[in-house]
């Protein structure tokens, strides 16, 4: 009976989340139906996401043999649900955990701190839940002290980062209702402070009139076929047909495979997607609905699209702007001796947006710009210092995507080797 309850129950991430999910809508006195329902949706949202794991692991698995054939280089594409996705495999029952008692923590700091926010952006949650439990490990930790000091990482990152940016979210949208819980938050900083001392609020990125035809980048599946669709054929023609229809794709066209490899992957994003939606959607609640009653005064931080409508012209700038600054950085890292990495649309897109709407409210068109290059080029060359430090993740074709991650990642290695 122990055996089955810490191997198969405990050990199993799916069950273990639902268990969590499964007392916090009993603690709230919720309706049977609310409860049965909540809880396999958690336990199916996690279920879901490694079934998106392998449709994107076999996309990218594929990618990087066509980069490395045709540029003798290996590319790897910061993607976060991909890397979370293949981390579950290690770290599930940490990542599990660490999730959970961090969500706690973030309450308790949030209670008896200056901090009053309650970070609600729970895919967020997961995957910095997931970075903590792949670095703590590598760094030596394991068991009850992994977790512990995981949960508690992730308690302070989830208000310390919210913070950081209020003054600028003040300035976006002109009230304190809300905060942003994103972990690009460094990228953020980074474009609202430029704006700041580089540009001029004034002259804002609104009184610009932006095509209608570009709107499609706001569809966030459409934007990744396109984009991965572009990258994939491209790799491709270098790589050419005799080894891609060799090698890759038994005969079939070489161009044909690629478009279709490229929206598979996508296919594999919006899988992966669609399961941490919907675990989030059932767990975040009874954990709100606890926080509620006791942290008073408490802000809610939210996904970073929440300041899209205060500026739509800066996201689209920001967005094109990070990604332009992505790809010049492609030719800069291999002189640092660093992986290549390849921009993935998906953290360009929201945080360059992001960075852009920063950026704009503190220093207009000019720091939109110089604030979304900025983020650009972060969440180019972090990523690739991250790399060597996750371990066998290291090397797999994927890594996080956005700033915190790759800077809560390095400082803890950094601090580990202080005393190692």
């Amino acid at each position: 009976m122990l055996d089955l309850i810490m191997r198969d129950i405990l050990g199993t991430p799916a069950i273990l989340v639902g268990l969590f999910a499964l007392i916090g809508l009993l603690l709230q006195k919720k309706d049977v139906a609310s409860v049965v329902s909540g809880t396999l949706k958690t336990i199916m949202g996690f279920v879901i996401i490694g079934a998106g794991a392998g449709v994107i692991i076999a996309a990218l698995d594929i990618f990087g043999q066509m980069f490395d054939e045709a540029f003798s280089i290996r590319g790897v594409i910061p993607n976060n649900e991909a890397i979370v996705a293949v981390a579950q495999d290690a770290f599930g029952v940490e990542t599990a955990m660490i999730m959970v008692f961090g969500m706690v923590m973030n309450i308790v700091l949030a209670r008896f701190t200056p901090f009053k926010y309650i970070f609600l952006t729970g895919h967020h949650t997961l995957f910095m839940a997931s970075l903590l439990a792949a670095i703590l490990s590598v760094s030596g930790l394991e068991g009850v002290v992994l977790v512990a000091v995981g949960s508690v990482l992730l308690g302070l990152c989830m208000v310390l980062f919210p913070a950081l940016l209020q003054p600028f979210v003040r300035q976006i949208t002109g009230s304190d209702d809300f905060a942003i819980g994103h972990f690009g938050s460094l990228g953020y900083f980074v474009s609202g402070t430029i704006g700041k001392y580089a540009g001029n609020k004034e002259h804002s990125t609104e009184h610009i009139q932006v095509p209608k035809q570009l709107g499609f980048l706001r569809d966030t599946s459409v934007a990744v076929s396109l984009t991965m669709t572009l990258l994939f054929v491209v790799v491709a023609i270098f790589a050419g047909p005799g080894f891609v229809e060799s090698e890759l794709s038994g005969g079939s066209n070489y161009i044909v495979f690629s478009i279709i490899q490229a929206i598979t992957f996508a296919a594999g994003v919006y899988i992966v997607l669609a399961g941490v939606r919907m675990l989030i959607a059932e767990i975040v609640p009874a954990f709100k609905g606890i926080a509620d009653k006791m942290v008073p005064n408490a802000k809610p931080a939210l996904d970073c699209p929440t300041v899209f409508p205060f500026a739509p012209n800066a996201v689209i700038i920001g967005f094109l702007v990070s990604f332009t600054a992505g790809l010049l950085s492609m030719f800069f890292l291999p002189l640092f001796g660093l992986a290549i990495i390849v921009p993935g649309l998906v953290p360009h897109f929201f945080t360059g947006a992001t960075a852009g709407v920063f950026g704009n409210a503190t220093g207009g068109r000019r720091g939109a710009i110089l604030g979304a290059f900025a983020n650009g080029v972060l969440i180019s060359f972090l990523p690739a210092l991250l790399l060597p430090l996750l371990g066998n993740l290291g090397f797999e074709s994927t890594t996080f995507g956005d700033s915190d991650f790759a800077l809560v990642g390095i400082l803890i290695s950094w601090f580990v080797s202080l005393f190692t």
